[in-house]
């Protein structure tokens, strides 16, 4: 069974920085895509950024290029999400997640899920 926790989330005032992480459990780690998603309170959970095996592919939603980075440290069985200029629209649970198959973008191309961190944004 995989476990992932993510911490970091905090409030932060509109135009801030935040770094997310997530920990894996298991000695698979390096050989799974992961991602990040979030889910606002009465919103879908949306797809914010993908990281492949070894870091060399990258998606992210457009809504979040040019201000969020998305890493990964494989020898610490970590996934980071770098948040910059936040928005208060981006206030949200933000999930870390294991792929699976399928497509990227929807959460149903995962199979393991953390147990979220809050984010809260103050205009």
């Amino acid at each position: 069974q995989v476990q992932l926790v993510e911490s970091g989330g905090v409030l932060v005032q509109a135009g801030g920085s935040l770094r997310l992480s997530c920990v894996a459990s298991g000695r698979t780690f390096s050989s799974y895509f992961m991602c990040w998603f979030r889910q606002a309170p009465g919103k879908e959970r949306e797809f914010v950024a993908a990281i492949s095996q070894n870091g060399g592919r990258i998606y992210y939603a457009d809504s979040v290029k040019a201000r969020f980075t998305i890493s990964r440290d494989n020898a610490k069985n970590t996934v980071y999400l770098q948040m910059n200029s936040l928005k208060p629209e981006e206030a949200a649970v933000y999930y870390c997640a294991r792929f699976a198959g399928g497509s990227y973008y929807t959460p149903s191309g995962y199979n393991y899920w953390g147990q979220g961190t809050q984010v809260t944004v103050s205009s």
